[in-house]
C-alpha cells in the first residue's frame, strides 16, 4: 500500500543517491592539505634520521615527534575525505625542503609550517562558508597543533641566535 509514509521514504532515498556528502571545493582543499601533510611527514622523517646520524638525539626525537603528528593529521584528513565519499589522493607529494644543516632544517620547517598554518586558516574560512562545521572542527584541531610546530621552530631559531649554533648543538646530544 502506497501512502504518505512510503512516499516520504522513497523521496529521501532518491535525495541521498543524488546528494554528495561534502562540498567539492572542500574535498579539493582537504586533498591539497593531505599532500602537504604527507610531504612534511617524509621531510621530517629524513631530517630526524639525519639528526640521529649526527648524534643530535634531542633533535632527532623532537623532529620525529613532529613527523608522527603530521602522520596523524594525514590520517584525520583521509578519514574526513572518506566520510564525504571522496577519494584521498595519497600519491601526490609537494617538493620537500630538506636542509643540509640543522639551521637550514629549522628555517625550512618554520617556513613550511607558517605556510601550512596559512592554508589551514584559508580552509577553515571555506568550511565556514559552506556550513561544514565538522570540517571546521577538524581543521581547527590540526591548526592548533601546526601552530605548536611553528612555536617550536621559532624557539629553536631564537636559541641558535642567542647562544650560537655550536652551543645550541652541544645541548642537542
Amino acid at each position: 500500500m502506497f501512502n504518505f509514509f512510503t512516499a516520504n521514504i522513497i523521496s529521501k532515498n532518491n535525495l541521498k543517491q543524488n546528494e554528495m556528502k561534502g562540498n567539492e571545493k572542500v574535498l579539493t582543499v582537504l586533498n591539497s592539505l593531505l599532500a602537504d601533510e604527507l610531504t612534511v611527514v617524509n621531510q621530517y622523517m629524513v631530517q630526524s634520521e639525519m639528526c640521529a646520524n649526527w648524534g643530535y638525539g634531542k633533535l632527532h626525537a623532537a623532529i620525529r615527534k613532529q613527523a608522527m603528528d603530521e602522520m596523524l593529521h594525514a590520517e584525520w584528513l583521509i578519514e574526513r575525505i572518506l566520510f564525504f565519499d571522496g577519494s584521498p589522493t595519497v600519491s601526490k607529494l609537494n617538493p620537500m625542503k630538506i636542509g643540509k644543516t640543522v639551521s637550514e632544517m629549522i628555517t625550512n620547517d618554520d617556513n613550511t609550517e607558517l605556510n601550512v598554518v596559512r592554508e589551514y586558516n584559508e580552509a577553515i574560512k571555506l568550511a565556514h562558508e559552506v556550513d561544514d562545521e565538522g570540517t571546521v572542527e577538524l581543521l581547527t584541531k590540526i591548526l592548533k597543533m601546526e601552530e605548536g610546530h611553528v612555536d617550536w621552530a621559532e624557539i629553536q631559531r631564537a636559541q641558535i641566535e642567542q647562544m650560537g649554533l655550536e652551543n645550541y648543538l652541544a645541548t642537542q646530544n
